[in-house]
């Protein structure tokens, strides 16, 4: 980043003043679609506006960083980006960072409703209880955890999801992890996957995920949402025998779905890739999570392939799989995205957070400051973990063409007060709080640090009655 950029940042950063969070937005822009029930019936118009005199990071290439810039929306699309450019309402971003929203790539947001849950003890360890309390989730409570997850997402600046819904009990389950997702507004990917409990002897059910494929267009909510395949893969507790995985591979290949599968999740876990890779079960259309224990020979191997792979720092520490291999999958050119993964084992769904612990956890693996620097972090939760999913001819970064998906940070709180260089303040220091204002698809979702679409009070309220039915329903007191 330029100097002089950088100092005409910090000047315009000082003068908070008017550019307080509650009087930024024209009124005109709230005004609400009504279009019958579905999810963008109940969300705010696309409208055409200008957020102006802002730090613009773009994360592209090409445009860079500019002081005192501009970001021109209308009816969904950047339309312009740079000084001096200008279109309908004026929002004025005096002392704000714009940037894109966060892409996130790879969240089980159906068991958010047990969040923190994961105990000090092996019998309270993530994985027996999201099996027991999972088996007793009906529709509606994951409809309450997945709308819980991306009011959270929408919060804390995130843009992008991509719900790993692996409890897809019945279509109705699969169903209400959609309607939760178009009732937010997010831009989301929804995997549909097997049911937690099913045994890995059989095939899960493919009902559901082909029901979905047949009748997608009245799910994707104006195409903002995507379907994929959660696959179980070729190993869980142990290995899966070709004829149950095999089918459901195949399944998803002939609907013409993304698929992603967890592989190699701990440093334990060694000689996984390598069976994926032989049996031509990689490829431009898998996305491989956590993969740990890639050896050199299989990190060759991805690239190879094409697939992409998701890695959650956040998660993977807790849990104790290790570090994640952030470093030697960039350095192969290996496309890359950052993950919630849980809030079971994490709490905080901060991206923010997480891609900090990304950058914290490769610097200390070398035991150096400078391994990774904050601008490349932000780019794994921007530009290329949309890559990553294939979408970033659509957002990850903020450039004429893309869709309008950014946020607005800012700065005037005890937390961001001191302002320095931009990239290692957002980075280092930004909380949900510090998120002013959210656009997904050129809709403003939040705004005065506030949401917008929806009832902030209802949602908690939901999570917390479904929460108690599943206690009840499990006798966990």
């Amino acid at each position: 980043m330029c100097e002089v950029c950088r100092r005409s940042f910090i000047r315009g950063a000082a003068a908070l003043g008017a550019a307080g969070a509650t009087g930024l937005f024209s009124p005109s822009l709230m005004a609400q679609e009504r279009l019958g029930n579905t999810g963008s019936a109940r969300l705010p118009a696309r409208g055409e506006f200008t957020i102006a005199n802002a730090y613009v990071m773009t994360m592209d290439g090409g445009l860079g960083d500019i002081a005192d810039g501009s970001v021109h929306v209308r009816n969904g699309e950047i339309v312009a980006v740079g000084k001096d450019v200008g279109g309908g309402d004026k929002i004025d971003g005096t002392s704000m960072i714009v940037m894109p929203g966060l892409v996130e790539t790879h969240w089980h947001m159906w068991n958010t409703l047990f969040r923190s849950f994961a105990g000090d003890r092996p019998e309270d360890g993530y994985f027996p209880t999201v099996a027991r309390f999972g088996q007793q989730m009906s529709p509606d409570d994951t409809f309450a955890s997945t709308r819980l997850s991306a009011a959270e997402a929408i919060n804390s600046g995130m843009t992008f999801v991509h719900s790993w819904c692996h409890n897809v009990r019945s279509a109705a389950h699969a169903e209400a992890d959609l309607r939760a997702l178009a009732e937010v507004g997010i831009r989301a990917r929804h995997s549909c996957g097997w049911p937690q409990g099913f045994p890995d002897t059989q095939s899960a059910d493919q009902g559901p995920i082909e029901r979905l494929a047949r009748d997608w267009k009245s799910w994707s909510n104006e195409g903002l949402i995507t379907l994929g395949m959660a696959w179980r893969g070729q190993f869980r507790a142990g290995p899966i025998k070709p004829e149950v995985y095999q089918p459901e591979f195949d399944n998803a290949r002939k609907l013409g779905l993304p698929i992603t599968v967890h592989v190699a999740s701990a440093r334990k876990a060694v000689n996984q890739i390598e069976p994926l890779y032989k049996a031509k079960l990689m490829g431009k259309d898998v996305q491989l999570i956590h993969t740990l224990s890639a050896s050199a020979a299989e990190l060759d191997m991805i690239k190879e392939s094409g697939a992409a792979v998701s890695v959650s720092p956040g998660s993977e520490l807790r849990i104790g799989y290790g570090y994640p291999q952030i470093s030697e999958m960039l350095a192969k050119g290996i496309p890359l995205g950052i993950s919630i993964d849980t809030s079971a084992l994490t709490g905080s769904s901060n991206l923010f957070g997480v891609l900090k612990l990304a950058r914290d956890s490769e610097n200390a693996k070398v035991e150096s400051e400078f391994k990774m620097t904050a601008r490349k972090a932000l780019e794994l939760g921007t530009i290329e973990g949309a890559r990553s999913m294939g979408i970033d001819d659509k957002t990850g970064s903020l450039r004429p063409g893309k869709r309008a998906d950014l946020i607005a940070i800012s700065p005037n709180a005890l937390n961001m007060a001191v302002v320095t260089d931009p990239a290692h303040l957002v980075l280092e220091a930004t909380g949900p709080e510090n998120v002013d204002t959210v656009v997904v698809d050129g809709r403003i979702l939040k705004r005065g640090g506030k949401l917008t679409a929806l009832d902030t009070p209802q949602v908690i309220a939901g999570v917390r009655a479904a929460l108690a039915g599943v206690r009840e329903r499990t006798k966990w007191r």
